[in-house]
C-alpha cells in the first residue's frame, strides 16, 4: 500500500494523499520467503491465471495471526535445525522430496540437522505457474502470570492461519447451502419460515407432566 496525492474534487487547488493498493507479483522462492519481524504484504494471495466472471484472478488469501517470540539468531550453530521458524510465510515450488519443514531426528544432532528447511529456499526456483506449497509459522509467546491460575485464558493467547477464497467464486457460495433460510419482513413468527417460533406445535416434542420435588416426605426415620 502506498499513498497517492490527488486533487480534492470540491477544491482542485488543494491536494490530499489517499491510500492506494499496489499489486505486485512474486516470482521466486526467495522473494516469497517472508521473515518474522519484517513487514509482510497486507493481502497475500496465491492466484491462478483463471478469472471469475467479474474478470478478477481466482485466488486464495493467506491471513496469518502470529505473536511468536524472537527467533534464535542465525549465527547460532543450532539454528539450522529450526530454520523453518525464521519465516512467517514461505512459498516454495512443490517437490516430492520436500515433505516436511523439520524432522524428529534433527534433535539428535542439531548442528547437522536431518532436514534444513532453509535449503528449500536457497535454490531460489521460479514459482510462477507451478504447483506451490505455503509454509506458514504461527504461534504466540506466553509469559505465565497470576491470572493463569487455575485456568489460562485463551482469548488473546493464540495464533493461526486463515485460508480464504478471494475472488475464487462469482458470489458468496454459502447462499447455495441447502439449509439456508430466507426471512422476509413479518415472517419472524411464522412457523413455515422460523421453526423456533412454534416449538409448542412441534409434533416430535414430548409433553411431560410438571415435576415437583417434595423432599423426604413419607420417608420413615429410625433412631
Amino acid at each position: 500500500m502506498v499513498y497517492k496525492e490527488v486533487p480534492l474534487p470540491w477544491m482542485p487547488s488543494a491536494k490530499a494523499k489517499i491510500p492506494q493498493l499496489v499489486e505486485q507479483q512474486i516470482k521466486t522462492e526467495k522473494e516469497a520467503a517472508m521473515l518474522h519481524g519484517v513487514k509482510t504484504p497486507r493481502y497475500l494471495h496465491i492466484a491462478s491465471n483463471q478469472t471469475n466472471r467479474w474478470g478478477h484472478h481466482r485466488s486464495y488469501r493467506l491471513q496469518v495471526v502470529s505473536f511468536a517470540g524472537d527467533h534464535l539468531p542465525e549465527s547460532e550453530s543450532t539454528e539450522r535445525s529450526m530454520s523453518w521458524a525464521r519465516y512467517k510465510v514461505a512459498i516454495t515450488k512443490h517437490k516430492d522430496e520436500e515433505q516436511t519443514s523439520s524432522s524428529l531426528y534433527s534433535q539428535n544432532y542439531m548442528w547437522s540437522p536431518y532436514v534444513d528447511f532453509s535449503k528449500y529456499i536457497e535454490d531460489n526456483e521460479m514459482i510462477v505457474n507451478e504447483d506451490l506449497v505455503a509454509w506458514v509459522t504461527a504461534g504466540f509467546l506466553h509469559i505465565p502470570h497470576a491470572e493463569d491460575i487455575p485456568n489460562t485464558v485463551t482469548i488473546g493467547n493464540g495464533g493461526g492461519v486463515i485460508l480464504r477464497p478471494h475472488n475464487y467464486f462469482n458470489e458468496d457460495p454459502s447462499i447455495h447451502s441447502p439449509d439456508g433460510v430466507y426471512f422476509i419482513p413479518g415472517s419472524e413468527s411464522d412457523c413455515e419460515y422460523n421453526k423456533m417460533a412454534c416449538l409448542e406445535k412441534d409434533q416430535c416434542s414430548s409433553t411431560l407432566e410438571p415435576f415437583t420435588y417434595h423432599g423426604f416426605e413419607g420417608v420413615m426415620k429410625f433412631d
